[in-house]
């Protein structure tokens, strides 16, 4: 018999009304928005009338370097939730929401899969509550209002040619990376170029991702520089009188999105910050409930630890104020396969026949990454758990390999069948996780505050990238000057790379060294509270590939969802 599909499975859920699932949180009815039967938000007074409860274990899910098919992670996330019930233990998921781009382009959606997923899936992956709307009208609002100012006579005195704000749109459509805008006649702007960007890379994003509360939100709003004048001063949100609106369009969205999992695991659904130019992981106002709400708060970082999960530690946790007790490392038989160099995995393409071949010794030549992964674990103070997510067609001696290179690095680790069983599946990796988190931690950051943003980019590069340096491009340098002169040099970075490489070079594999990063470019997301620099070519609007999955979504006879995945 085929194994069923994850939409088949998610249909057959046995869902629990959202009262109960927002109870064993301890989150009372009277906290909640509902959103048809199965979704609820969460009033943000939940912060302040949990704050008596005693905290949970904090949790952070990551993962070696993927490859372009993923391996599991928020899977891995969902089924370690709902495996801590097995274990007699509660626990909350937090994970991002999806971007609809990606759900009708090659990746499909983010609900997990197989038998840990979260429920509703349809609703999870389509439009949910309209958090990604909400997020795109603010974006384009101030958009708007910056065109509006340049006809209405600049008074600012922007530079028209150092305007940094583009627009929005939750699609992948790559004819908008580079649009004009106000052509016609006077009556219709001033004409310049600009483009688009998809909503996940939204600044707007990474602010409601990282805001604690209403207030904050509305000030990290007006912090946001939408360009520079000819004297290199910046121009922000609230000069254009902008902020207030884009804040009033985003107050609903602020609040937390309460679902469940198959097994009735709480989840919080929030927020979805692009994983390669922002931090990638989900709200800290969801944080601030969940790590309230049982023995365990479970949450996911996006890509590998080296993105995903440093951002965690360096920007997310500053934020939040909260302090990690373990974190997992999500490592898969194909992954570390294809980190031997031996094998090419494509995204929309079968896996190379070679790979499903029995060889622990392809799994041990790719383990560099996974011994970099638990280093970069490490270097923050964290008891990193290493869950090895088993496929259909792996090897008892590949999954073998795996362990003894966790053991040599002197972390735990689970073999983990969440995917095909459920929590059940991963009863191994909860315990795992469970004793890791009662072991004493030492967690810091990488860099303090007052370190220049070269210092700060340096010590990235150099302690978890492995690389031997930083080559500034002159336009990087300058922009690292100008953005220290005018204030911005307490913020962390986040450094934008590939997600399949540690090192900025997509073609290397395993842990890569005698190599320097190249940084083209920085730009400051000031309202979001953090400095990027590039390295590489960052696509900030995606697009579709030859068969992307929007030619095979469809609703059947009786109005069903088909082709979902």
């Amino acid at each position: 018999m085929a194994f069923p599909s994850d939409l088949e499975i998610a249909r057959a859920a046995g869902l629990k009304p959202i009262e109960d699932i927002a109870g064993e949180m301890g989150v009372g009815a009277h906290l909640l928005e509902h959103y048809g039967r199965d979704v609820a938000k969460i009033r943000l007074d939940a912060i302040d009338e949990l704050a008596d409860r005693p905290p949970a274990k904090y949790v952070v899910v990551s993962a070696i370097t993927p490859t372009p098919l993923g391996e599991g992670k928020t899977t891995t996330t969902v089924g370690l939730g709902q495996a801590m019930r097995h274990i007699g233990k509660k626990a909350t998921v937090a994970i991002r929401q999806p971007s609809m781009g990606p759900t009708f382009g090659i990746k499909g959606g983010a609900a997990g899969g197989g038998y840990s997923q979260v429920v509703p899936m349809e609703t999870l992956n389509l439009h949910l509550t309209g958090d990604f709307h909400a997020v795109t009208e603010a974006h384009n609002m101030l958009s708007a209002v910056l065109d509006n100012h340049l006809y209405q006579g600049n008074a600012s005195g922007l530079d028209q040619h150092r305007i940094t704000w583009r627009r929005v749109l939750d699609v992948n459509d790559r004819a908008l990376r580079n649009v004009i805008v106000g052509l016609g006649n006077r009556l219709d702007g001033i004409p310049r170029q600009t483009g688009f960007d998809i909503t996940a890379a939204s600044e707007v994003m990474a602010i409601f991702a990282l805001a604690r509360s209403l207030p904050e939100m509305r000030a990290r709003l007006g912090r946001i520089v939408v360009g520079y004048t000819r004297r290199g001063e910046p121009v922000t949100a609230e000069d254009l009188g902008g902020a207030g609106a884009m804040a009033v369009i985003m107050r609903d969205a602020l609040k937390p999105n309460l679902m469940q999992t198959l097994e009735n695991t709480p989840v919080l659904v929030h927020a979805g910050p692009f994983g390669n130019i922002a931090h990638g992981n989900s709200s800290v106002v969801a944080d601030l409930i969940g790590i309230r709400g049982g023995d365990f708060l479970i949450t996911e970082a996006g890509f590998g630890a080296d993105m995903g999960a440093e951002r965690f530690f360096n920007i997310k946790c500053r934020a939040s104020g909260l302090r990690p007790d373990a974190a997992v490392v999500v490592a898969t038989v194909r992954a570390l396969k294809a980190h031997s160099g031996a094998h090419r995995v494509v995204a929309g393409k079968p896996l190379p026949p070679a790979m499903l071949v029995e060889n622990p010794d392809d799994v041990h030549a790719g383990g560099a990454n996974l011994r970099k992964q638990i280093e970069n674990i490490r270097l923050h103070g964290v008891s990193p758990v290493v869950a090895i997510n088993a496929f259909p067609g792996d090897h008892p001696s590949e999954h073998a390999a795996i362990a003894e290179i966790a053991a040599e690095m002197g972390a735990r680790s689970a073999v983990c069948q969440h995917f095909s069983e459920g929590g059940a599946g991963a009863t191994d990796l909860a315990r795992a996780v469970a004793e890791a988190a009662e072991e004493p931690t030492d967690f810091r950051f990488l860099y303090p505050d007052e370190a220049s943003l070269r210092e700060k980019i340096e010590t990235i590069a150099r302690e978890v990238y492995g690389a031997d340096g930083v080559d500034y491009a002159p336009t990087a340098a300058r922009e690292l000057d100008s953005y220290e002169r005018n204030g911005f040099g307490s913020l962390p970075v986040c450094i934008a790379k590939t997600h399949l490489s540690i090192s900025s070079d997509p073609a290397l594999k395993g842990a890569p060294t005698g190599w320097r990063l190249p940084v083209r470019e920085v730009r400051a997301s000031v309202g979001a509270g953090f400095i990027y620099p590039i390295c590489g070519d960052m696509r900030t609007m995606p697009g579709l590939g030859t068969d992307p999955a929007a030619h095979h979504i469809d609703l059947d006879a009786n109005g069903e969802i088909v082709g979902l995945s």
